[in-house]
């Protein structure tokens, strides 16, 4: 009988994770429900309090990961059922495979925390949880080329946690939540509150200090931008009869506004090899060059003599502004190239084995190389822009080493087509948000059918197009100078302190057997 009750307990304890973790998404956009998040990972610290072995603990920390991204990124199901060619059963498998993989890192931590935490004093648990939960997050995010999607961090763009961007960035951010859940969870016992609210209140101190800095400075001085929505359909994009009618939609929609200082057309506005279309390009660049303006566009390069394809963003027209010529020409050095590629999107591990299997691994342009990890910014008509294609704004550490003292704006340029009307495209631009928060610098994103917007410094949305629209966007965006504590350091404090907590919890877990 006490087996039975103890077996009950163990699932009961691992069905309540699930439903904690499938609540989490809420926190995230587009339903921005901030205090969710907090909920859900004091909901899952006191579950892991009342785990009696490491097993426990982990299956504990699988139940909250898989409800997380069954629930959080179902938008990929999206792309693969839609796109993969692929039976239904199989398409869903899948998805279980992969959410059940990014689960195994909520599950490490969780086991990790278990294993270190019987030697470990109550109040340092407000230190070692949130510590091995960043463990676990800069995992996914590096692991097999890294998926940081659902990072804790995100979760606060709608808080008052949120002004501690430009400190700690989105790690350091995910760390304060980590820890205010496992505050929160001890402030329910009673005998644990004199060293929980002193402890409360230092971050809500903190908080408050860092709302009232001013991190960036405006310059007075401003860009007039255009980004082009021209919402092509994914199922036509690549079809040889819709190259011609899709780049003259997108000359139409921006002619009008060619005396503008900045156009941007998203991910791979021009459905034709870069060598290809030498004249539809140099026609469009002598005509910016003689208006006095700049076109930054996405197109596809393919190598001949290297046989190598690159998924890059060109400038034409004006490259600074008292340079009346243009300066386009092909394979000039002011162009970008994307170094972090999406697996199976871009590039396919193992290629020759999968390719023959599904039309899933053989999708259109899914054999890109990748260019270098940083690069110069764009100069487009005197404005200098640190570009990141599509999933590359997920990568903190990246655009922060690619945004220099002198970059005005970021620029990410993408097609969530891929995912029709689902969460993914609003998670996307949250993510945008918060790049331009950590790095005071407003950030242009373009895209094919939304989510077009233009976000300010402070990580604010200044405007946006609706989605599924053709659309111009247009405004004046400020220009900014000076950097950010992250612009600076990254996430090397946050990681030095988890790292430093993580020896001295290991340190006071196997120093007895020793003594």
């Amino acid at each position: 009988m006490t087996s039975l009750v103890t077996g009950n307990r163990r699932w009961l304890l691992a069905f309540a994770a699930l439903l904690f973790g499938a609540a989490y998404p809420l926190a995230y956009a587009p339903f921005n429900h901030a205090v969710v998040a907090l909920l859900a990972i004091t909901g899952l610290f006191s579950i892991l309090r009342m785990s009696q072995s490491w097993r426990q603990a982990m299956t504990i920390g699988f139940a909250f990961g898989l409800g997380q991204f069954t629930v959080g990124i179902s938008w990929v199901h999206v792309s693969i059922d839609s796109f993969g060619g692929l039976p239904l059963a199989v398409s869903l498998l899948l998805m279980a495979l992969l959410c059940a993989y990014l689960a195994l890192f909520t599950a490490f931590s969780c086991w990790l925390w278990y294993r270190l935490t019987r030697e470990t004093a109550t109040a340092f648990n407000a230190l070692l949880f949130p510590s091995l939960w960043i463990v676990g997050e800069v995992l996914r995010g590096e692991l097999l080329t890294g998926f940081p999607w659902l990072a804790l961090g995100y979760s606060q763009t709608s808080s008052w946690l949120f002004e501690w961007a430009p400190f700690i960035g989105v790690l350091g951010i995910g760390w304060l939540v980590a820890c205010l859940a496992v505050l929160i969870s001890y402030a329910l016992v009673k005998r644990h509150l004199l060293w929980v609210l002193p402890s409360l209140l230092v971050i809500v101190a903190g908080s408050l200090w860092a709302n009232l800095q001013t991190v960036p400075h405006a310059t007075g001085k401003f860009a007039h931008v255009a980004l082009v929505q021209g919402d092509i359909p994914q199922s036509m994009k690549w079809e040889p009869e819709q190259q011609w009618p899709t780049m003259s939609k997108y000359q139409d929609m921006t002619r009008p506004y060619y005396d503008y200082d900045l156009l941007i057309w998203p991910e791979a506005a021009v459905p034709a090899i870069e060598l290809s279309a030498q004249s539809f390009l140099q026609n469009i660049d002598a005509t910016l060059a003689w208006k006095g303006s700049a076109l930054v566009t996405g197109i596809i390069d393919y190598q001949p003599y290297s046989q190598l394809f690159f998924n890059n963003l060109i400038v034409l027209g004006r490259r600074q502004p008292e340079l009346e010529k243009s300066s386009y020409y092909y394979g000039n050095s002011n162009r970008y190239s994307k170094h972090h590629l999406l697996p199976i999107g871009e590039f396919v591990p193992f290629g020759d084995i999968l390719r023959p299997l599904a039309p899933l691994f053989n999708l259109p342009m899914s054999s890109f190389s990748r260019g270098a990890y940083i690069q110069d910014n764009l100069e487009a008509n005197g404005w200098r822009l640190a570009p990141a294609i599509c999933y590359e704004i997920l990568f903190a550490e990246q655009v922060r080493q690619n945004v220099q003292e002198q970059t005005d704006f970021i620029l990410t340029v993408s097609n969530d087509a891929w995912f029709g009307d689902s969460i993914g495209p609003h998670q996307h631009l949250q993510i945008a948000q918060m790049r331009a928060k950590e790095l005071a610098r407003p950030v242009l994103r373009a895209t094919n059918n939304g989510i077009t917007a233009i976000i300010d410094a402070d990580g604010s949305v200044q405007t946006q197009a609706l989605q599924f629209t053709e659309a111009v966007l247009t405004a004046e965006v400020g220009q900014y100078r000076g950097q950010t504590l992250f612009a600076r350091t990254g996430h090397a404090p946050i990681l030095m302190l988890a790292g430093l907590v993580c020896l001295a919890a290991m340190w006071r877990r196997y120093r007895r057997p020793h003594e």
